[in-house]
């Protein structure tokens, strides 16, 4: 007999301790019969001032996600969604899609992260220059340059927050998001993305999209449209993003 709530999926989504964003977003993406069932991966809230203290952080996320994924697992769930980003742009394309098959493997289920899922939206978009806005350290935006231009995308902005903590990327407001995407926007930009899941953007993005002209890809909205979609549910969804208003 299927779940009594999630008789067409349920999800593990499992996000940094730290992180206040992922949750409510993907509650809100969530349709009939699709369920989420959250797991943390314990990181503190570390001070992140600079390239090396960012390593740190990624390192302590990646040391305890195999347990946070055991834990999600007991629930026999049909899917496991990343709501976490760094960890799969790591060391470039070919990598993560490493990485991410290791941990399919591991969890013994498919698995959706940002980083891919951000790619499968920018492809339907047609873009090839792209602007990127992330709350991360230099070594991080040297890293997910590194991915999007291994999948065939040229990133000519890119705005990096340099928040000092896991938890104060929360605290970015819509004002100073909207500002920065205003002050470095071209008119040879195609689409702007959005990484770093404890940024919150989503509702801000459609806005954006209308001002701008533009696409704006928030990976939130991405990677739960992307877990949609590989588990075959189809439902067209407005009042979140374009992209769950289409296949």
């Amino acid at each position: 007999m299927p779940d009594a709530l999630g008789y067409r999926c349920k999800f593990a989504v499992v996000a940094p301790s730290t992180n206040t964003i992922v949750q409510p977003d993907m509650e809100a993406f969530r349709v009939p019969g699709v369920t989420n069932h959250f797991g943390r991966i314990y990181v503190p809230d570390m001070p992140v001032h600079n390239d090396a203290d960012f390593v740190a952080l990624v390192e302590a996320i990646g040391s305890t996600l195999n347990d946070c994924v055991d834990r999600c697992m007991t629930c026999k769930p049909d899917y496991l969604v990343m709501g976490m980003s760094a960890l799969m742009f790591w060391d470039g394309r070919a990598a993560s899609e490493k990485r991410m098959a290791e941990l399919a493997d591991y969890a013994g289920v498919g698995v959706s992260c940002g980083s891919f899922a951000c790619e499968a939206a920018l492809n339907l978009t047609g873009a090839k220059r792209i602007a990127v806005i992330s709350p991360y350290q230099p070594v991080s935006d040297r890293e997910v340059t590194r991915f999007f231009t291994d999948c065939g995308f040229e990133v000519v902005e890119f705005k990096g927050l340099r928040c000092d903590s896991p938890v104060n990327i929360a605290h970015v407001q819509e004002d100073t998001l909207r500002e920065h995407l205003r002050a470095l926007d071209r008119d040879d930009i195609d689409a702007w993305v959005q990484v770093g899941t404890n940024l919150s953007m989503v509702r801000l993005s459609t806005e954006m999209e209308a001002e701008l002209g533009k696409p704006v890809i928030p990976i939130n909205a991405a990677t739960y449209w992307h877990a949609l979609r590989a588990m075959g549910i189809n439902d067209q969804v407005s009042g979140h993003h374009w992209l769950f208003e289409r296949h």
